[in-house]
Order: C-alpha cells, then structure tokens, then sequence
C-alpha cells in the first residue's frame, strides 16, 4: 500500500530494497539526498531523512488522508507557513501535517537537514493499529484533528522529551530494528496525545519579501568574507528595516548575522590552515576578514579551542 502510494505521488523507484525497507536518493544541482523507509504495520511508516543540499524541488502530491510527523535532528529546513510566507524548523522541533503543501520548492539554509518522518495513512493505519494493539487508547483521527486542523503544517518547538523519543532511534540493533521502531511509534503517539498545545507551537513567519531579502544579504555576507557589511549598511542597501532583517536572518539561520558570519569566518580559516600549510597566519587572517593576526588567532581560539598553529600541526 504505501509503496504504490510512493510511486504514485512522485517519488523515485528505491535503488534498494528489502525486508520491508526501501532506500530513495535525490539529487539536484547542489547536492543529494537519501531517504530510508521502514514499513512498520500496514499504512505506518517510518523514514531518515539525509539531505545535502540547498533545496530541491519536490512532486509529492497526495490524494490519501495522512497525518505526517517530521522530527529535525540537524540542520535547518523552510516550509510554507502560508501564502507568500515562509518558517523555519530548526534542531529540536516537530513537525506534523498532512502533506496538503508538500509540493514544491523546499529550501535547506544551511545546506543540509537530518531527521525522521513518521507518517500514517488514514483510515488503514487506524485499521492496523486496532489489530495489532489491542485497546491502543490513541485516535489518530483525533489527533490529526488537534494538529492539523488547517492545509498549513503545525510546528512544535522546545516539547519536553521529544528529542529522547527520537535520538534513541539512532542507536538501535539491527536485529531488533522493526520491533523497537513500533513500540517508539506508539510511544510518540501517546506523547502527543497528552501534550498540551501552547505557545511552543506558535513559530514565527515572515513574508516572501522579506526572506528573498535576507537571502540576497546573505549572498553579499559570503561571497568575499574580506569585506565587512554592518547592519545598517545592509539594511539601506536591501530596503529592509535593521530588526526586521536580524529577526529573519536568525530564523532563516539560526544565528544571529555577526555570529553568523564569525563561525562562517573561523570554519573558512581553519579549512584553509590545513590545505595550505605554505600560507601565514596573517595571511589567512587577512583573507577572512582580519587585518590583525592577533585578534584573529583570539578569536579562532574561542571558536576552536586552540590556536591557529596548534590546529594546523594537529591536522599534520
């Protein structure tokens, strides 16, 4: 059931498959993906979510009656919040819709994404779970009801023991895999069930201005990490207000623009430290931003917790 619904709304063939697992891969321009699919009961499934990418363009479309739970583990990823306006799941949040808008252009600031998707496919889902669970006290359609009530994802950020029900399904046995991935299963559906919404899950949104906005800042930011830009100069040279800009950009982000650009800076130089080993300290200080090698090597030796030079002989 759920792989003819794979195969009819879009997805690759898997390039492999066995004993009720399939592996898809996705590539485009900036990178690829990898996502591994566990078949649980009939209509329930569970998948890693392995992306390398920037973005990349998705033809999901679904004519079934889901309820799908995403868990970010790493990474950033944006999603329609609603019309011309975008958020932001970041490490840490749930997730949890009913793939109504899952067709598209999906975004990964930060260049990759790493997590698990749980999704269930009414009404056999709620048929199998009755079968394989005698008296299971979790109404999937009510809890797709308290969730998803609208076309629009409903995102859960900072829920207590959310991040031990799913770090534990990084460290399982092989051979106890299905099981274990069934019993986390219903031990998520309980979690939710209890859980009160709240202002968790109220995140913010911010128009498709202003996102292509910050996008474009950030592009300038990168380019030449020679050049400095502050927050007002790239407020006029973007039309966009200073707070409006450092609110989006940390969104988009997940840091705010100057600590942004120092670990951007410092990751560059501790790159370079160890693929040319002819280049100078003051050198390499200079190509990232600093015309003082000594604030430099403070600097990269709070980011990295050593020096310039112990990080390039250690890397030897």
């Amino acid at each position: 059931m759920l792989e003819r619904i794979m195969a009819d709304n879009g997805f690759p063939s898997p390039v492999a498959e066995s004993g009720g697992c399939r592996v898809f891969q996705f590539h485009s321009e900036s990178g690829e993906g990898v996502m591994t699919q566990y078949d649980l009961f009939p209509g329930v499934y569970l998948m890693y979510n392995d992306f390398h990418m920037e973005s990349y363009d998705s033809v999901f479309r679904t004519t079934e009656d889901m309820l799908c739970i995403d868990y970010c583990r790493q990474g950033r990823m944006e999603y329609p919040a609603g019309p011309d306006a975008y958020s932001y799941v970041e490490a840490g949040d749930l997730k949890l819709d009913r793939r109504l808008e899952h067709q598209g252009h999906f975004t990964f600031p930060l260049s990759h994404y790493h997590g698990i998707t749980i999704g269930f496919t009414l009404p056999l889902a709620v048929q199998s779970l009755k079968e394989w669970v005698r008296e299971f006290p979790v109404d999937l359609v009510r809890l797709q009801e308290k969730f998803c009530a609208g076309r629009h994802p409903r995102v859960i950020h900072g829920a207590p023991s959310v991040d031990h029900i799913f770090q534990e399904l990084y460290a399982v046995p092989e051979q106890i895999k299905l099981p274990y991935f069934r019993i986390k299963v219903l031990e998520l559906l309980l979690y939710l069930d209890a859980l009160e919404l709240d202002g968790r899950t109220e995140k913010p949104y911010f128009y498709k201005s202003q996102v292509e906005k910050v996008k474009a800042a950030h592009r300038l930011l990168t380019e030449d990490l020679e050049r400095h830009y502050t927050i007002a100069e790239l407020s006029a040279r973007f039309s966009i207000p200073a707070t409006a800009l450092k609110e989006c950009f940390k969104s988009v982000y997940g840091q705010p623009v100057n600590t942004y650009m120092r670990n951007l800076r410092m990751d560059r130089a501790a790159l370079l430290l160890r693929q040319e080993p002819q280049a100078s300290v003051a050198e390499i200080a200079g190509r990232v931003g600093y015309d003082s090698a000594s604030k430099f090597a403070a600097v990269f030796r709070e980011a990295k917790g050593k020096t310039p030079l112990e990080y390039r002989r250690e890397g030897r």
